[in-house]
């Protein structure tokens, strides 16, 4: 019997991951719905790694859990230092049934993909079927703005949070990392004050868990029992939360993106 993601391949998805080490393979229940939802077997599976400069290192993680273990064929695009001609980036994009985003800087990342008009052939993927992901700055990149730690790249001994802008794909605001903590300050109460001051609706991401969003619907999947998904919205000046129920069916987008 085919799975409710083989039912919905094709159709325009996007996972948001909150965070997670490929090395350990500690997503692995969601990179292999990932994987599920591209409708291939096996797929093409683009990784991105313009958030982490390009890590090499990050690569080989990626390609080790993607092509060793999963058993896809992978590529890789990079896209810093000596500029790939366009050709050859429009080609990798075309090429993937999956396109997964690594984690870092997300501001230096959506700086050098506009210069280069990687956005555009990322919206025409999606457009076409590709399956967009990611993993930190990966989910940031699909949403309207997201809540990064870009500026701690910069000035790592003093730094604020900041809303980076993303392509738009999704509406609102997301954070990935949202169980976490930095210097001490724990991430949910920055974004909750960011949220008060630019408006809702927000999507948080613990780490270890994802959104699917295929169509109009979206549906929560969590390689732990301990970490989870939740909405936001902006009354009166209030956030208000709401833990995004887990389960293998889909629900309609409406309800999460819901502001009133």
């Amino acid at each position: 019997m085919r799975t409710i993601l083989h039912r919905q391949a094709q159709m325009q998805s996007i996972v948001a991951i909150g965070g997670g080490d490929l090395r350990t393979l500690a997503t692995e229940p969601i990179d292999r719905a990932v994987i599920e939802l591209s409708g291939r077997t096996p797929p093409n599976v683009l990784f991105v790694p313009t958030a982490s400069s390009d890590s090499v290192e990050y690569w080989e993680a990626f390609d080790h859990a993607y092509r060793t273990v999963y058993g896809c064929r992978t590529d890789v695009l990079f896209l810093l230092g000596a500029t790939p001609p366009a050709e050859r980036i429009a080609a990798k994009v075309r090429w993937a049934d999956v396109v997964y985003v690594g984690g870092g800087n997300t501001l230096k990342m959506m700086r050098r993909w506009r210069r280069l008009g990687v956005d555009a052939l990322l919206r025409e993927a999606h457009a076409g079927g590709t399956v967009l992901c990611g993993v930190s700055a990966g989910p940031i990149c699909w949403f309207e703005r997201g809540h990064s730690d870009s500026m701690s790249f910069y000035h790592p001994e003093a730094w604020s949070y900041i809303a980076v802008t993303g392509m738009g794909l999704l509406p609102g605001m997301a954070c990935p990392h949202y169980d976490g903590h930095t210097a001490g300050v724990p991430r949910r109460d920055d974004f909750h004050a960011m949220l008060r001051k630019q408006g809702g609706p927000g999507l948080a991401l613990d780490d270890l868990c994802a959104v699917a969003f295929v169509g109009d619907e979206y549906r929560v999947l969590s390689a732990t029992r301990d970490t989870a998904a939740y909405s936001h919205a902006v009354r009166n000046g209030r956030v208000v939360e709401r833990r995004l129920p887990a389960g293998p069916g889909y629900r309609p987008a409406t309800e999460l993106f819901r502001t009133a």
